[in-house]
């Protein structure tokens, strides 16, 4: 199972989640800690403090402690956390969203725990049982949801039956969380975090070109993977609701890993121009060029130049070099392949400040971020500004915004589980559908979303059953509807947003305003991801939607967050890597600026599961309450709440002036080659006991010195010469095998392509073919979101093409008239696939 390393720890007494609380718990030798205002004395941070032109006061967000449980849409929804490790972060998301999460314990756990629990628990109430007590079955019979799984010693309470407490609570939600799923040959397979990185395909597309390949920094992969199986969680809690059954979930990490970090075979970022990470070279990409990095004077500094306008503001800002006048420019594939124009640009921001060419690419229109080390990061006016370190505090104030407010760890007095009234199970069956039913069956959703995450959030969201309308223009197109070659439309596309429809509406000319606030009016659901003020400008701020339809649930996905500094900041993925400290920290140890995460497409798929389970539980208290309400997304926020053990772990350091001790990885612990070309296999021992599997395979069995954890460490390069050697004559394949049989968690790492060939894939039937009518060859995606007892597989609609439905659409939602529908299409307002008039640049009135 998935090994949890100790990084601090400390001894606490209560588990009340507040930051004070926290404070007290915290026991590091009566630590001095300064306020981080103060901080700014530091003169490497120094100009991250600096004021400027685009800093503007803002309001913050009221933090989680102080937003009513009413206003959680998960509010009395009843949650039983039986989990460890790293995928704690599942029952955290809910807790968050207001639902009553009760860790229970064995009393025999030890009192001791270290940031990286403490950051997942958040939240959540605490409750210790004796292991034979019958207290957790009465608990379970009450619980809509319980979360299992996840912990290396195996089930804390081994005589708790799912089965017969499904017998006991019909309506039970069971998510089911191991390695590699409960059933199969592979449920015996063990697995650590650079386990799952390999498998997933992950590995092969980190580090640089002919380079070891680079792990992802603190457990990337896990915290993606726990986001997928929040949302599989509250999908099937909506199933519930509508058929009033329960179900079991079979959760494997490597699965939710693969289709929440960034899956190979799903819709890639715009740069990509429609390749897919299954179609790249087997070596590391070298996609330096995509997103460069770029010295200046004090630091360095990363570009997104990808759409035309862009580059004719990143040519007119450097002065209109003749060189690259060049209307071939204005092509992103001749600006990467061009070996000429990042020398140039570095040229030009060499003599200037990070900051300088962060303020001057705002009023240029040029998408550019410093690249920030993390505790930079954490400091910036607009962290500062949103308060999401309230109170000095060492962990992000909650991930998302709901009507406003912050939906941070809440504080609760109420003894666990007591309060739980009435039996689940005693809820009504007799509303059951049919076989097959889709759990967002007749569910309305206008996608206004773009690129990635607003790809994925409705695309999960139609993928259960919702009708989804992309609204979109001809002359404005999404910027993945790019190809390298000119098609119609790519396999990325067609994966990220399959049983979608197009709706291609202007929304600039009044009578396309006017139809859009008449679908407003029928819809369930808005996406949007552009820059906050976007929508306003537009004429459909907040209080116009909600006066049009106050059923309405919309969700927003932004960079930054819809208050704050940067607020209107264009947020590429890259460059919130930039901006929060990751692309730093994902880098190579012994070579500073060795940054290694431009092939990675992150934060955009775990944002966009974010997304979907804040629609989901949106809808569920509308259910309660008979209105709508709004959900804020900030994606650099995500990756503050992904790393946030670690960056507390260095909060701490910097208050104390002193390193806090931290448990180090036994030996061996890392990526090794093995027979071949560029081929490699992650192995990690985790203690005695791996060691004693592990042992006679190198031919140590007798070395009494190796048999202890210390004597390990002492002799570390002597066992890695030795597992090196033995790795020497064997595939990445074969040794993993081997050293699985042996109870030895290790992976071999997968290219993406290889991915769909690998026996634990089929055995799981992870992915299938799809066709689309306009790409010649099949292509593979995703099959389903997770293996579950009754939620049907995903339909197999094809993406659509620009305004493919739009007079469909208007004739279903809005029973237009085919006169209406021709003059809005005649005039340009709404535009149809083949229709002339479509071509036709839209008015911009």
């Amino acid at each position: 199972m998935i090994h949890a390393v100790l990084i601090i720890r400390f001894s606490y007494e209560v588990w009340s989640w507040t930051e004070a609380a926290r404070r007290q718990m915290i026991d590091l030798q009566a630590i001095t800690m300064p306020r981080r205002q103060d901080m700014s004395a530091n003169p490497a941070a120094a100009d991250i403090h600096t004021k400027t032109e685009f800093d503007r006061p803002v309001d913050p967000a009221p933090s989680g402690n102080e937003v009513p449980a009413t206003l959680r849409p998960l509010s009395g929804l009843r949650v039983v956390d039986l989990s460890r490790g790293p995928m704690g972060a599942v029952g955290r998301y809910l807790a968050g969203l207001g639902a009553d999460v009760v860790l229970v314990e064995p009393e025999t756990t030890t009192t001791q725990e270290d940031l990286a629990q403490v950051a997942q628990h958040r939240g959540k109430r605490r409750l210790r049982l004796d292991a034979s007590s019958r207290s957790l079955e009465a608990m379970l019979r009450k619980a809509d949801i319980c979360i299992e799984g996840g912990c290396a010693d195996g089930h804390p309470f081994p005589a708790i039956n799912r089965i017969e407490v499904q017998k006991a609570n019909p309506a039970i939600v069971w998510l089911s969380i191991s390695d590699f799923g409960r059933t199969g040959r592979f449920s015996r397979w063990q697995a650590t975090e650079p386990v799952i990185a390999a498998l997933s395909g992950e590995l092969s597309r980190s580090g640089l070109p002919g380079r070891k390949p680079l792990a992802p920094p603190d457990n990337l992969t896990l915290s993606c993977a726990a986001a997928q199986a929040a949302f599989v969680t509250v999908l099937a809690y909506v199933d519930r609701l509508q058929s009033g059954r329960g179900q079991w979930l079979d959760f494997s990490i490597l699965d939710g890993a693969v289709q929440a970090l960034d899956p190979g075979f799903g819709i890639s970022g715009s740069a990509a121009a429609g390749t897919r990470a299954a179609d790249l070279p087997r070596d590391r990409p070298a996609t330096q060029n995509h997103y460069p990095i770029i010295p200046c004077a004090d630091g360095s500094v990363r570009i997104c130049v990808l759409a035309p306008r862009q580059w004719k503001s990143m040519f007119a800002w450097m002065g209109s070099p003749a060189e690259f006048a060049d209307p071939r420019f204005d092509l992103v594939q001749v600006r990467f392949g061009s070996p000429d124009l990042v020398p140039a640009i570095a040229r030009f921001f060499g003599d200037k400040t990070a900051l300088e060419l962060e303020e001057a690419a705002q009023r240029h229109g040029v998408p550019l971020a410093r690249v920030l080390s993390a505790d930079a990061a954490m400091s910036t006016p607009q962290n500062q500004a949103r308060r999401l370190f309230p109170d000095d505090g060492l962990f992000p104030d909650g991930l998302v915004e709901i009507d406003g407010l912050r939906m941070g760890p809440a504080t609760t007095t109420a003894a666990p589980g007591l309060h739980w009234a009435a039996d689940a199970g005693a809820i009504a069956t007799a509303t059951a559908g049919p076989a097959g039913f889709m759990p967002l069956a007749g569910l309305r959703v206008l996608d206004m979303g773009v690129i990635v995450v607003g790809a994925e959030t409705g695309r999960l969201l139609a993928d259960a059953g919702a009708e989804v309308i992309k609204i979109e223009s001809a002359a404005f197109p999404d910027g993945s509807r790019q190809t390298h070659d000119g098609s119609p439309i790519s396999p990325s596309f067609a994966a990220g947003h399959r049983n979608k429809q197009s709706l291609a509406l202007d929304l600039r000319h009044p009578d396309g305003k006017a139809v859009f606030l008449r679908l407003i009016g029928e819809a369930d659901v808005l996406l949007s991801n552009f820059k906050p003020g976007t929508l306003d400008a537009l004429g459909f701020d907040r209080v116009t939607l909600e006066r049009t339809n106050p059923r309405l649930v919309s969700v927003e996905s932004s960079a930054f967050g819809s208050s704050g500094p940067w607020s209107r900041r264009m947020g590429y993925g890259p460059l919130v890597r930039a901006a929060t400290g990751l692309t730093s920290a994902w880098s190579y140890a012994d070579e500073p600026g060795s940054y290694s995460d431009s092939s990675t497409v992150y934060p955009d798929h775990v944002a966009a599961r974010i997304g979907a389970l804040s629609a989901l539980a949106l809808l569920v208290r509308r259910d309660r309450t008979s209105r709508g309400g709004n959900a804020s997304i900030a994606q650099a926020e995500v990756i503050f709440d992904h790393f946030a053990a670690a960056n507390a772990a260095r909060t701490m350091e910097a208050r104390s002036g002193s390193t806090p001790s931290r448990t180090e990885r036994d030996v061996p612990w890392g990526i090794f080659a093995c027979a071949g070309d560029d081929e490699w296999c992650t192995v990690t021992s985790r203690g005695d006991a791996d060691w004693r599997g592990l042992a006679p395979l190198l031919g140590l069995a007798h070395e009494t010195a190796l048999r202890t954890r210390e004597g390990r460490l002492a002799h570390r390069s002597r066992i890695e010469q030795a597992l090196a050697g033995w790795l020497s004559a064997r595939t990445p394949a074969s040794a993993m095998e081997t050293l699985q049989d042996a109870g030895i968690p290790a992976g071999a790492m997968l290219r993406v392509a290889d991915m769909p060939e690998f026996a634990y894939f089929k055995e799981r039937d992870f992915f299938r073919t799809e066709r689309h009518p306009a790409i010649p060859a099949a292509f593979l995606v995703e099959a389903r979101p997770v293996l579950a007892q009754r939620l049907p597989d995903p339909p197999a609609g094809p993406a659509p093409l620009v305004g493919e439905h739009s007079v469909e659409v208007l004739r279903r939602w809005l029973a237009l008239s085919p006169a209406e529908i021709d003059a809005l299409v005649d005039a340009g307002v709404v535009q149809q696939l083949g229709h002339p008039a479509s071509t036709r640049r839209p008015s911009g009135k």
